[in-house]
């Protein structure tokens, strides 16, 4: 063969087997619903199959106890009028099979706090919008006694089951249901801690998701308002192909039979990928999905064809794939409370491009600009992350999972995010006066000091904020970088505590996050077990607290070198032992303080900065010492010698150091689905994404 013509059949060949399959290895588009709570609105969206009922803000799947229903031996479905194509076949006898999240709350609920609930509740995957006849009972609107077991039923469903039939384990039990009422798995949630219909009224939220690239399933549930687990209560293969139809409908379908319940649906999220609208066909059919033909007119040059067309399509699909990451972009949309989505146009014109002159501070994760939203006039902080690799990504998942949901005073408000050709960007509430340390630390041309009642005032607020993170909010969050340059101060000069680029939230029943990275922070604020067990606490915290109260004090950084002495906190220590603690007082306040609150605040720095971990004051005590309504714990005349942890006495759980800081895995920053963290109902209840 001549080398042109080997040539142009190589590019050809090349073509026409990479341009398919990088068209069928990108990240599918998605299609997102929200729903609830319900009204009469929807019955235009949904199919409601009598006598399923829309009423008091829910789907009512068996009939509500708020109408002249009969309750006992009904059944009912109710599905998104809309099918999705769930699977396709492809060239060459492959196939895909769609990927979907759903995630949902219920409320199954006893009449009258009757002994005995029945039947039961289910998620359901149908190839039609219909309801079997005599599907009440042990049926669960899923199948009859007739059609029961067969495959063309066409339904895989995920059964909340409160009542024990002969075939089930308990009446208390998950269940993986396949064109048949019995389970082809199933799992008893008692073992979790879950009663699916108590005494009294108990939501839950459920999430199920599917992958259909390695045919995965994976069900959690948990009570709204608690952390998803991080282990799923139901896992399965599933291969959907062969057992939906291609095109099928998603829904809930329920029963009850001579015992009742309510199976009542509050709210509803379903994201689904888009497969393609036709599916491959022999012959004449469609052409989706075969390869690019190239024409090759007389003269153009072969090599020139070889080297701009094949760099040219490789680029412009690195580039569509680079500028909207559906991984991330499901993350972010995944998260609980998540907030308003900012259009990078937008926030680009509201810096003036990112200005220089609108800059506003920089650290290890970002830089931190100035603007003004266009249309609106509202001033607002914009971060942008400076890493636009994996590692950014994370770094920007990571303080988004834990600040989003935040609702403090005296936390820096998130206002929403962006993302947009592989750049990340948080934007929160501005804070005219900016960060505590400019005005602390001023330099010598500044003729004004921040006053004294100022200064106590932030203190009050940050204790405030700390103890919110660690004993408040619906997670133990450890903000592991607390220094003054990361205390905002809004247009009262009121601190906002801020940054939280390094800050994570703590599993269930555990008191510590382990850093894979080294210990991060600032020196000066780190507590010295960090430095030996690399895990970050409440206590240590409390640590970082107890140097920010100093340095506010003091008017001194905390690694200042003074009289002999390598920090600040030492110098305060030997000035308390000499009975001078007063001293340390900013000199630049003259004698304009509170003598009895700089005292106060002094021994709180030194109780807070106390080198054995267990000794440190709990955040619900410091509030109240800075109060004044709670003495300051003695703090000794010698600074106590560090002790290493595991010969430490209890900390402030009643366990050991060494429990307290042994087999402790950190959680992820939201990057892979087990780490989207739910919410309630009311106002915060959002979608878990594909990612």
């Amino acid at each position: 063969m001549d080398p042109p013509v080997l040539l142009l059949t190589t590019t050809v060949t090349v073509l026409y087997l990479i341009l398919p399959t990088a068209s069928l290895a990108q990240k599918l588009p998605l299609s997102n619903f929200k729903f609830g709570p319900f009204n009469s609105s929807y019955y235009a969206t949904f199919a409601v199959l009598t006598p399923a009922t829309i009423s008091n803000d829910a789907l009512q799947v068996t009939p509500d106890s708020a109408g002249n229903f009969t309750l006992s031996n009904r059944s009912g479905r109710v599905f998104f009028n809309r099918s999705f194509t769930l699977w396709e076949d492809l060239k060459g006898g492959a196939a895909r099979v769609a990927s979907f999240n759903s995630s949902f709350l219920i409320n199954v609920f006893r009449i009258s706090n009757t002994s005995v609930p029945g039947e039961g509740l289910a998620f359901l995957i149908a190839p039609d919008l219909t309801l079997p006849l005599n599907s009440s009972g042990q049926f669960l609107g899923l199948t009859n006694s007739t059609t029961d077991g067969d495959s063309s039923n066409g339904i895989v469903a995920i059964e909340l089951d409160t009542f024990k039939q002969d075939f089930d384990p308990d009446d208390n039990h998950m269940g993986l249901n396949i064109h048949s009422v019995r389970s082809k798995k199933t799992v008893s949630l008692s073992n979790f801690g879950i009663q699916i219909a108590p005494l009294g009224a108990v939501v839950y939220m459920v999430w199920v998701h599917y992958d259909g690239v390695q045919k995965e399933l994976q069900v959690y549930m948990a009570e709204r308002g608690k952390t998803k687990p991080t282990t799923p209560v139901l896992t399965a293969d599933l291969d959907l192909k062969g057992l939906v139809n291609q095109n099928s409908y998603f829904g809930f379908a329920a029963s009850t039979g001579s015992d009742i319940q309510l199976n009542c649906v509050l709210a509803w999220n379903l994201t689904v990928e888009q497969l393609s609208s036709a599916v491959v066909k022999n012959g004449d059919g469609d052409n989706n999905n075969k390869p690019i033909k190239i024409g090759i007119g007389v003269g153009v040059s072969v090599l020139v064809l070889l080297l701009i067309v094949v760099p040219a399509v490789t680029y412009y699909l690195m580039k569509k794939r680079a500028a909207s990451d559906p991984n991330l972009l499901g993350a972010l949309k995944s998260l609980p409370g998540m907030p308003r989505e900012f259009r990078f146009k937008d926030l680009k014109k509201a810096t003036n491009s990112f200005d220089a002159k609108n800059k506003l501070g920089e650290g290890g994760f970002g830089v931190v600009y100035k603007g003004v939203l266009p249309n609106e006039n509202v001033p607002v902080a914009v971060k942008k992350f400076s890493r636009d690799n994996i590692k950014g990504q994370d770094d920007f998942l990571a303080e988004l999972t834990i600040i989003n949901r935040l609702r403090h005073k005296h936390l820096v408000r998130l206002l929403g995010w962006c993302h947009k050709n592989g750049m990340l960007l948080l934007v929160y509430d501005y804070m005219p006066n900016g960060s505590l340390d400019t005005h602390i630390f001023n330099g010598p041309e500044e003729k004004t000091t921040l006053e004294w009642k100022l200064r106590y005032n932030i203190i009050a607020g940050v204790a405030s904020a700390l103890h919110y993170l660690h004993n408040e909010y619906d997670q133990r969050v450890v903000h592991r970088d607390l220094k003054a340059s990361n205390i905002m101060l809004d247009s009262n000069f009121n601190a906002r505590l801020g940054d939280f680029g390094l800050a994570r939230a703590l599993e269930n029943e555990k008191t510590s996050y382990a850093e894979l990275e080294g210990v991060p922070g600032t020196m000066g604020y780190i507590a010295p077990e960090c430095f030996h067990t690399g895990k970050a606490t409440r206590e240590s915290d409390v640590y970082g607290f107890g140097a920010v109260v100093l340095e506010v004090v003091c008017g001194q950084r905390p690694w200042t070198k003074i009289a002999g002495f390598q920090f600040l906190v030492d110098w305060v220590w030997w000035l308390h032992r000499e009975g001078r603690i007063l001293e340390a007082v900013d000199e630049r306040l003259r004698n304009d303080y509170v003598v009895e609150e700089a005292q106060r605040l002094l021994l709180l720095g030194l109780a807070c900065s106390h080198p054995i971990a267990s000794e440190r004051p709990k955040t619900q005590d410091i509030f109240q010492m800075i109060a004044g309504s709670v003495a300051v714990p003695r703090v000794p005349p010698f600074k106590p010698a560090f002790v290493w942890p595991s010969a430490a006495g209890p900390d402030i759980t009643g366990n050991s150091s060494r429990d307290n800081t042994a087999d402790t895995t950190p959680i992820t920053s939201g990057w892979s689905p087990q780490c989207v963290t739910p919410s309630s109902y009311a106002g915060e209840y959002t979608d878990s994404f594909l990612v």
